[in-house]
Protein backbone atom coordinates (compact mmCIF):
# COMPACT_ATOMS: atom_id res chain seq x y z
CA UNK A 1 0.00 0.00 0.00
CA UNK A 2 0.91 3.76 -0.63
CA UNK A 3 2.36 5.86 2.13
CA UNK A 4 -1.19 7.29 3.41
CA UNK A 5 -1.84 10.79 3.20
CA UNK A 6 -4.09 12.95 5.16
CA UNK A 7 -4.92 16.31 3.12
CA UNK A 8 -5.92 19.24 5.52
CA UNK A 9 -7.10 22.70 4.72
CA UNK A 10 -6.83 25.53 7.73
CA UNK A 11 -9.04 28.36 7.33
CA UNK A 12 -8.29 31.81 9.11
CA UNK A 13 -4.70 29.89 9.67
CA UNK A 14 -3.21 33.03 11.92
CA UNK A 15 0.43 31.73 12.47
CA UNK A 16 0.21 28.05 12.13
CA UNK A 17 -0.62 27.18 15.26
CA UNK A 18 -3.22 24.53 14.35
CA UNK A 19 -1.42 23.34 11.04
CA UNK A 20 1.51 22.68 13.25
CA UNK A 21 -0.42 20.24 15.71
CA UNK A 22 -1.64 18.85 12.42
CA UNK A 23 1.38 18.30 11.05
CA UNK A 24 2.42 16.49 14.03
CA UNK A 25 -0.38 14.48 13.55
CA UNK A 26 0.32 13.49 10.32
CA UNK A 27 -1.96 15.81 8.25
CA UNK A 28 -0.80 17.33 5.48
CA UNK A 29 -1.89 20.44 4.88
CA UNK A 30 -1.85 21.52 1.45
CA UNK A 31 -4.00 25.27 1.51
CA UNK A 32 -3.84 27.93 4.30
CA UNK A 33 -6.35 31.18 3.94
CA UNK A 34 -5.32 34.18 5.90
CA UNK A 35 -6.00 38.01 5.72
CA UNK A 36 -3.13 39.33 7.64
CA UNK A 37 0.33 39.42 6.11
CA UNK A 38 1.74 39.30 9.44
CA UNK A 39 0.58 36.33 10.44
CA UNK A 40 1.28 34.87 6.95
CA UNK A 41 4.70 35.35 6.83
CA UNK A 42 5.28 33.74 10.34
CA UNK A 43 3.08 30.74 8.57
CA UNK A 44 4.84 30.21 5.65
CA UNK A 45 8.34 30.78 7.74
CA UNK A 46 7.66 27.56 9.24
CA UNK A 47 5.43 25.68 6.68
CA UNK A 48 7.52 25.73 3.81
CA UNK A 49 5.03 23.70 1.56
CA UNK A 50 1.87 24.91 2.04
CA UNK A 51 0.09 26.96 -0.22
CA UNK A 52 -0.23 30.31 1.55
CA UNK A 53 -3.32 32.35 0.45
CA UNK A 54 -3.23 35.84 1.92
CA UNK A 55 -6.83 37.12 1.15
CA UNK A 56 -9.91 37.64 2.27
CA UNK A 57 -11.77 34.59 2.52
CA UNK A 58 -15.14 36.24 1.59
CA UNK A 59 -13.19 36.82 -1.92
CA UNK A 60 -11.96 33.26 -2.14
CA UNK A 61 -13.36 31.14 -5.04
CA UNK A 62 -13.70 27.79 -4.89
CA UNK A 63 -11.60 27.83 -8.30
CA UNK A 64 -8.56 28.66 -6.72
CA UNK A 65 -8.70 25.84 -4.43
CA UNK A 66 -9.60 23.30 -6.49
CA UNK A 67 -6.50 24.17 -8.93
CA UNK A 68 -4.30 23.90 -6.16
CA UNK A 69 -6.10 20.69 -4.84
CA UNK A 70 -6.43 19.24 -7.95
CA UNK A 71 -7.53 15.24 -7.35
CA UNK A 72 -6.98 14.99 -3.79
CA UNK A 73 -9.93 14.60 -1.24
CA UNK A 74 -10.15 16.43 1.97
CA UNK A 75 -10.43 14.81 5.11
CA UNK A 76 -9.97 17.75 7.35
CA UNK A 77 -11.03 21.35 6.93
CA UNK A 78 -9.85 22.68 9.97
CA UNK A 79 -10.10 26.50 11.19
CA UNK A 80 -10.75 29.17 13.78
CA UNK A 81 -13.25 31.75 12.37
CA UNK A 82 -12.59 35.20 14.33
CA UNK A 83 -15.54 35.94 16.66
CA UNK A 84 -14.17 38.99 18.79
CA UNK A 85 -17.82 39.98 19.68
CA UNK A 86 -17.94 37.18 21.99
CA UNK A 87 -14.82 36.59 23.43
CA UNK A 88 -15.16 37.11 27.52
CA UNK A 89 -12.70 40.98 27.23
CA UNK A 90 -14.65 41.66 24.26
CA UNK A 91 -17.83 41.71 26.19
CA UNK A 92 -16.65 42.93 29.82
CA UNK A 93 -19.65 44.53 31.33
CA UNK A 94 -21.62 44.01 28.48
CA UNK A 95 -24.87 41.29 28.46
CA UNK A 96 -24.87 41.15 24.42
CA UNK A 97 -21.87 40.28 22.27
CA UNK A 98 -20.25 43.34 20.56
CA UNK A 99 -21.24 44.36 17.29
CA UNK A 100 -17.83 42.96 15.09
CA UNK A 101 -18.37 42.26 11.23
CA UNK A 102 -15.73 39.19 11.44
CA UNK A 103 -18.98 37.77 13.96
CA UNK A 104 -20.25 36.11 10.42
CA UNK A 105 -17.12 34.85 9.21
CA UNK A 106 -18.41 31.70 10.37
CA UNK A 107 -21.18 31.33 7.54
CA UNK A 108 -17.54 31.69 5.24
CA UNK A 109 -16.51 28.06 7.26
CA UNK A 110 -19.75 26.61 6.33
CA UNK A 111 -19.52 27.51 3.19
CA UNK A 112 -16.13 25.73 2.30
CA UNK A 113 -17.90 22.93 3.90
CA UNK A 114 -20.70 23.07 1.86
CA UNK A 115 -18.29 23.45 -1.39
CA UNK A 116 -15.93 21.03 -0.69
CA UNK A 117 -17.54 18.24 1.36
CA UNK A 118 -14.41 17.19 3.86
CA UNK A 119 -14.60 13.91 5.26
CA UNK A 120 -14.34 15.89 8.76
CA UNK A 121 -14.43 19.35 9.78
CA UNK A 122 -13.18 21.19 13.24
CA UNK A 123 -13.58 24.37 14.32
CA UNK A 124 -12.33 26.13 17.60
CA UNK A 125 -13.20 29.35 19.14
CA UNK A 126 -14.43 31.03 21.98
CA UNK A 127 -16.68 29.55 24.61
CA UNK A 128 -19.48 32.81 23.77
CA UNK A 129 -19.74 31.30 20.80
CA UNK A 130 -21.96 28.31 22.05
CA UNK A 131 -25.01 30.83 22.80
CA UNK A 132 -24.32 32.60 19.03
CA UNK A 133 -27.97 32.33 16.91
CA UNK A 134 -25.25 32.57 13.89
CA UNK A 135 -23.51 29.24 15.36
CA UNK A 136 -26.69 27.92 16.18
CA UNK A 137 -27.47 27.89 12.57
CA UNK A 138 -24.44 26.94 10.81
CA UNK A 139 -24.73 23.49 13.23
CA UNK A 140 -28.39 22.93 12.13
CA UNK A 141 -27.53 23.31 8.74
CA UNK A 142 -24.22 21.12 9.02
CA UNK A 143 -26.31 18.81 10.45
CA UNK A 144 -29.59 18.27 8.79
CA UNK A 145 -28.73 20.20 5.36
CA UNK A 146 -24.88 18.02 4.90
CA UNK A 147 -25.61 15.37 6.56
CA UNK A 148 -22.56 15.79 8.91
CA UNK A 149 -22.72 13.85 12.96
CA UNK A 150 -21.63 16.75 15.06
CA UNK A 151 -20.06 17.13 18.48
CA UNK A 152 -19.56 20.23 20.23
CA UNK A 153 -17.35 20.70 24.00
CA UNK A 154 -16.05 23.36 25.99
CA UNK A 155 -12.95 22.29 27.02
CA UNK A 156 -9.80 23.77 28.70
CA UNK A 157 -6.15 23.33 26.80
CA UNK A 158 -4.70 23.05 30.22
CA UNK A 159 -6.65 19.50 30.44
CA UNK A 160 -4.33 18.36 27.03
CA UNK A 161 -0.56 19.28 27.75
CA UNK A 162 -0.69 22.95 27.57
CA UNK A 163 0.83 25.05 30.05
CA UNK A 164 -2.23 27.65 29.98
CA UNK A 165 -5.34 28.06 31.16
CA UNK A 166 -7.31 29.03 28.29
CA UNK A 167 -11.42 27.81 27.55
CA UNK A 168 -12.26 26.71 24.24
CA UNK A 169 -15.22 26.01 22.41
CA UNK A 170 -14.34 23.42 20.04
CA UNK A 171 -16.79 21.46 16.92
CA UNK A 172 -16.12 18.45 15.26
CA UNK A 173 -17.92 16.67 12.35
CA UNK A 174 -17.91 13.89 10.15
CA UNK A 175 -19.72 12.53 7.17
CA UNK A 176 -18.49 9.33 7.95
CA UNK A 177 -20.21 8.63 11.07
CA UNK A 178 -20.13 9.24 14.49
CA UNK A 179 -17.27 11.75 16.53
CA UNK A 180 -16.61 13.01 19.78
CA UNK A 181 -14.15 15.37 20.61
CA UNK A 182 -10.69 14.34 21.95
CA UNK A 183 -10.84 13.71 25.97
CA UNK A 184 -8.62 15.36 28.10
CA UNK A 185 -4.99 13.20 28.70
CA UNK A 186 -4.75 14.97 32.26
CA UNK A 187 -1.08 15.74 31.58
CA UNK A 188 -0.21 18.99 33.56
CA UNK A 189 2.74 21.04 32.44
CA UNK A 190 3.54 23.85 34.60
CA UNK A 191 4.95 27.55 33.78
CA UNK A 192 8.58 26.06 35.30
CA UNK A 193 8.40 22.86 33.27
CA UNK A 194 7.86 25.25 30.04
CA UNK A 195 9.93 28.26 30.59
CA UNK A 196 12.25 27.67 33.30
CA UNK A 197 15.47 26.78 31.44
CA UNK A 198 14.97 29.66 29.35
CA UNK A 199 18.76 31.83 29.87
CA UNK A 200 18.22 35.11 30.80
CA UNK A 201 17.02 37.22 27.93
CA UNK A 202 20.01 39.61 27.85
CA UNK A 203 22.37 36.90 27.19
CA UNK A 204 19.76 34.90 24.74
CA UNK A 205 20.60 34.55 20.77
CA UNK A 206 17.09 34.47 20.20
CA UNK A 207 15.87 37.84 18.79
CA UNK A 208 12.44 36.58 20.09
CA UNK A 209 13.26 35.79 23.87
CA UNK A 210 14.85 39.73 24.00
CA UNK A 211 11.69 40.94 22.74
CA UNK A 212 9.61 42.07 26.25
CA UNK A 213 8.47 46.34 26.74
CA UNK A 214 10.59 48.10 28.96
CA UNK A 215 8.62 50.66 31.51
CA UNK A 216 9.38 53.81 33.13
CA UNK A 217 11.26 53.96 36.27
CA UNK A 218 8.19 54.08 38.22
CA UNK A 219 6.70 51.31 37.18
CA UNK A 220 10.23 49.57 37.33
CA UNK A 221 10.09 50.00 41.16
CA UNK A 222 6.58 48.71 41.36
CA UNK A 223 7.24 45.47 39.40
CA UNK A 224 10.51 44.93 41.26
CA UNK A 225 8.04 45.19 44.84
CA UNK A 226 5.50 42.49 43.63
CA UNK A 227 6.21 39.40 45.42
CA UNK A 228 7.65 36.75 43.18
CA UNK A 229 5.65 33.60 42.34
CA UNK A 230 1.93 34.70 41.87
CA UNK A 231 1.71 38.15 43.34
CA UNK A 232 0.22 41.09 42.09
CA UNK A 233 -0.57 44.77 42.62
CA UNK A 234 -2.64 44.47 44.97
CA UNK A 235 0.43 43.44 47.08
CA UNK A 236 1.50 46.50 46.78
CA UNK A 237 -0.84 48.60 48.97
CA UNK A 238 -3.64 51.21 48.30
CA UNK A 239 -1.06 53.70 47.85
CA UNK A 240 0.92 52.59 45.19
CA UNK A 241 -1.55 51.24 42.46
CA UNK A 242 -2.02 53.17 39.90
CA UNK A 243 -4.51 55.63 39.38
CA UNK A 244 -6.10 53.34 36.16
CA UNK A 245 -6.15 50.35 38.84
CA UNK A 246 -8.51 52.79 41.58
CA UNK A 247 -11.40 52.78 39.07
CA UNK A 248 -14.77 50.47 40.01
CA UNK A 249 -15.48 47.11 37.34
CA UNK A 250 -11.90 47.49 35.20
CA UNK A 251 -12.48 43.88 34.96
CA UNK A 252 -8.92 43.47 34.86
CA UNK A 253 -7.97 42.23 38.37
CA UNK A 254 -4.56 40.32 37.40
CA UNK A 255 -2.88 42.83 35.62
CA UNK A 256 0.49 43.87 36.91
CA UNK A 257 0.53 39.92 37.98
CA UNK A 258 3.14 37.54 38.31
CA UNK A 259 3.16 34.45 36.84
CA UNK A 260 3.35 31.28 38.85
CA UNK A 261 6.14 28.79 38.62
CA UNK A 262 4.08 25.20 39.38
CA UNK A 263 0.76 26.32 37.99
CA UNK A 264 -0.33 27.23 34.79
CA UNK A 265 0.22 30.69 33.04
CA UNK A 266 -3.20 32.53 32.75
CA UNK A 267 -5.05 32.74 29.13
CA UNK A 268 -1.86 34.28 26.62
CA UNK A 269 -3.75 36.87 24.92
CA UNK A 270 -2.61 39.86 22.19
CA UNK A 271 -1.96 41.38 25.01
CA UNK A 272 0.45 38.94 26.41
CA UNK A 273 3.65 41.62 26.17
CA UNK A 274 2.05 44.07 28.12
CA UNK A 275 2.11 43.48 31.53
CA UNK A 276 -0.85 46.06 31.90
CA UNK A 277 -3.01 43.99 30.15
CA UNK A 278 -3.24 40.75 32.27
CA UNK A 279 -1.07 38.44 34.44
CA UNK A 280 1.96 38.76 32.56
CA UNK A 281 4.95 39.32 34.25
CA UNK A 282 7.86 36.50 34.42
CA UNK A 283 7.57 35.04 37.96
CA UNK A 284 10.76 35.75 39.42
CA UNK A 285 12.48 38.46 36.91
CA UNK A 286 11.57 41.66 37.14
CA UNK A 287 10.10 42.03 33.59
CA UNK A 288 6.99 41.26 31.11
CA UNK A 289 7.81 37.26 29.55
CA UNK A 290 9.49 37.12 26.42
CA UNK A 291 7.58 37.04 23.35
CA UNK A 292 9.31 33.65 23.19
CA UNK A 293 8.33 32.76 26.37
CA UNK A 294 4.12 33.70 25.42
CA UNK A 295 4.83 31.43 22.56
CA UNK A 296 6.05 28.44 24.34
CA UNK A 297 2.98 28.84 26.72
CA UNK A 298 1.12 28.52 23.86
CA UNK A 299 2.39 25.25 23.03
CA UNK A 300 5.17 26.09 20.29
CA UNK A 301 7.63 24.68 19.11
CA UNK A 302 11.17 26.13 20.63
CA UNK A 303 12.78 26.71 16.94
CA UNK A 304 9.10 27.96 15.63
CA UNK A 305 10.15 31.23 14.20
CA UNK A 306 8.32 34.48 13.93
CA UNK A 307 8.97 38.04 12.19
CA UNK A 308 10.83 40.40 14.29
CA UNK A 309 10.94 43.12 12.56
CA UNK A 310 7.16 44.33 13.28
CA UNK A 311 5.95 46.17 15.89
CA UNK A 312 5.99 44.00 19.61
CA UNK A 313 2.27 44.21 19.51
CA UNK A 314 1.85 42.83 16.32
CA UNK A 315 3.96 40.51 17.60
CA UNK A 316 1.73 39.28 20.69
CA UNK A 317 -1.18 39.46 18.73
CA UNK A 318 0.51 36.93 16.41
CA UNK A 319 1.26 34.49 19.71
CA UNK A 320 -1.64 35.46 21.44
CA UNK A 321 -4.61 34.78 18.59
CA UNK A 322 -2.66 30.89 17.72
CA UNK A 323 -4.34 28.30 18.62
CA UNK A 324 -1.72 26.22 21.02
CA UNK A 325 -0.38 23.37 18.59
CA UNK A 326 -0.36 20.63 21.57
CA UNK A 327 -4.24 21.18 21.58
CA UNK A 328 -4.68 21.10 18.20
CA UNK A 329 -2.38 17.93 18.11
CA UNK A 330 -4.66 16.00 20.31
CA UNK A 331 -7.19 16.89 18.85
CA UNK A 332 -5.98 16.46 14.94
CA UNK A 333 -5.05 12.81 16.06
CA UNK A 334 -8.15 11.83 17.58
CA UNK A 335 -9.88 12.60 13.91
CA UNK A 336 -7.25 10.67 12.27
CA UNK A 337 -7.81 7.85 14.36
CA UNK A 338 -11.89 8.84 13.21
CA UNK A 339 -10.94 8.33 9.82
CA UNK A 340 -8.75 5.61 9.33
CA UNK A 341 -11.44 3.38 11.29
CA UNK A 342 -13.84 4.39 8.61
CA UNK A 343 -11.54 4.74 5.59
CA UNK A 344 -8.98 2.35 6.51
CA UNK A 345 -7.36 1.88 2.96
CA UNK A 346 -6.13 5.77 2.58
CA UNK A 347 -4.28 5.75 -0.87
CA UNK A 348 -2.18 8.97 -1.83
Amino acid sequence: MSDISFISIDLFSGVGGLTEGLRQAGFNTKIALEIDENASRAYSLNHTNTNVITKDIRKVKPEEIKKILQDDEIHLLAGCPPCQGFSSIRRLNRSKPVADKRNSLINEYVRFIEQFMPYTFMLENVPGLASNKLFKKAKKKLEEELNYETDVQIVNVKDYGVPQNRKRLVMVGSRLGPIKIAGPNNKKVTVRECIGKLPLPEISNDPLHKMFPHHTKEIEELIKDIPHNGGSRKDLGENRQLACHKRDNIGFWDVYGRLRWDDYSSTITGGCLNPSKGRFLHPEQNRCISAREAALLQSFPMDYKFPTDIARSNIALLIGNALPPVFSYYQALNIKNHLLEYLPVIVK
